[in-house]
């Protein structure tokens, strides 16, 4: 018995998140052709930027889990082009190989193949890979288009709806990380599916929320959100620091990481320390509220006393700042909602994974280093065959830890 499976949930997210990684390539390009063609440099400038950014320091986790993972590769695609690796994450294309690998091996094990745990380990770098595109470019990304559009005032319906939907294609990329640690629960403490679709509204709130309101906040001091920006990192990176993190397998990654983990507390709320979150949740919250009525309450009275671009209404205003404010207490009420009934609560040794197995049979221990392969010993009744060492999936290390920090 494998410890994981891919349920057909996992595979539709799988595919979905790579047609949203093609789509969001061509729409990139789309942005810069337009911003080249209207002249907007300035903007061009922030969303290669963006961009490029994000490109590389996506490359450089996904380099960095290939060397902690000694470069075993784990199908055929990847084996073809390991010579080759380095230069090919130097071009960019270490998240394309990456997604191509997961279905490849799904693929594979649709047709009889073994490689449906293979797809496991390497979905679960995947959706981690995602959270930090997601945040360091697409986010970002949805505040700078939304504060154009806001100074340009052509908020239509069209414009409405597309913004709504990058949102949500963010909340997705969300919920499948959460998906993906789901795979490490006990079968009988894994959740329904309605238990991610509750994990989507709540974040789905919670995210349009932030994000409008640092559009908003552009939208009238546009370089001050800058500022905003770095001091707020400052403070969330020192408190990611505080945490004591133990992520990555050294001490530049860990770093890395930390500054990433506040990068993405700018935006929305992520586990990374074992135990109780409920203290740890509660300040973050507090924080993003008292932020968010500030960024708000300034645009507010912008648009009251000195409307930079365009003209609101000083009722209107203050309906928007309103209702922006009151989106992210429904996300609070969901989020609460979800984990007084969605959320399992299980100990570290119940999940599914646990590597200390590993020193109960040494002498089955031929994989190369750093595999983390569980051993186990399965029984035949029928008399025929002797007991036999039986090789379980490969646990992804990094995101049990996750999984330990987001359900134990």
């Amino acid at each position: 018995m494998t410890p994981f499976r891919y349920s057909i949930w996992d595979l539709s997210l799988t595919i979905l998140g790579f047609i949203f990684f093609l789509s969001d390539i061509l729409l990139d390009v789309w942005a810069a052709v337009n911003f080249y063609n209207e002249g907007a440099y300035l903007c061009l400038g922030i969303l290669v930027f963006l961009l490029l950014g994000s490109s590389f320091l996506a490359q450089i986790y996904s380099w960095l889990w290939y060397k902690y993972d000694n470069f075993v590769m784990r199908t055929k695609f990847e084996e073809n082009l390991s010579p080759n690796l380095k230069i090919l994450h130097f071009f960019q294309l270490g998240i394309f190989i990456r997604n191509v690998s997961v279905l490849m091996s799904v693929k594979n094990y649709k047709q009889g193949g073994s490689l449906e745990d293979e797809a496991v380990y390497l979905n679960h770098d995947l959706a981690m890979l995602r959270i930090i595109e997601t945040f360091s470019e697409s986010a970002p990304q949805i505040v700078l288009m939304l504060t154009i559009t806001l100074q340009q005032g052509q908020l239509d319906l069209i414009t409405v709806l597309k913004t709504i939907g990058s949102m949500s294609a963010v909340a997705l990329c969300v919920t499948s990380y959460h998906r993906s640690l789901r795979s490490f629960l006990p079968n009988a403490a894994e959740p329904s599916i309605v238990s991610s679709i509750f994990y989507f509204i709540w974040n789905w709130f919670l995210l349009i929320s932030r994000l409008v309101t640092l559009s908003l906040f552009a939208s009238v001091l546009p370089c001050f959100l800058f500022a905003h920006f770095f001091t707020s990192w400052l403070v969330l990176f020192f408190f990611s620091w505080r945490a004591q993190t133990h992520f990555m397998d050294s001490a530049f990654g860990e770093w890395l990481y930390r500054a990433t983990v506040g990068l993405i507390w700018y935006f929305d709320w992520f586990n990374v320390v074992e135990g109780n979150t409920r203290n740890r949740t509660f300040l973050y919250h507090t924080y993003i509220l008292v932020d968010n009525s500030i960024l708000l309450g300034v645009w507010c009275g912008m648009m009251i006393t000195d409307p930079p671009y365009f003209v609101v209404p000083q009722l209107y205003a203050i309906i928007i700042a309103a209702s922006v404010f009151a989106v992210y207490a429904i996300g609070l009420f969901f989020k609460v909602l979800y984990y007084k009934c969605f959320h399992p609560n299980v100990q570290k040794q119940e999940l599914k994974g646990y590597t200390e197995q590993i020193q109960e049979f040494p002498d089955t221990v031929d994989s190369p280093p750093n595999m983390m392969m569980l051993r186990a010993f399965s029984h035949h009744t029928d008399g025929k065959e002797k007991d036999r060492p039986v090789q379980p999936a490969p646990c992804n290390k990094r995101m049990k830890m996750l999984a330990e920090n987001f359900y134990s």
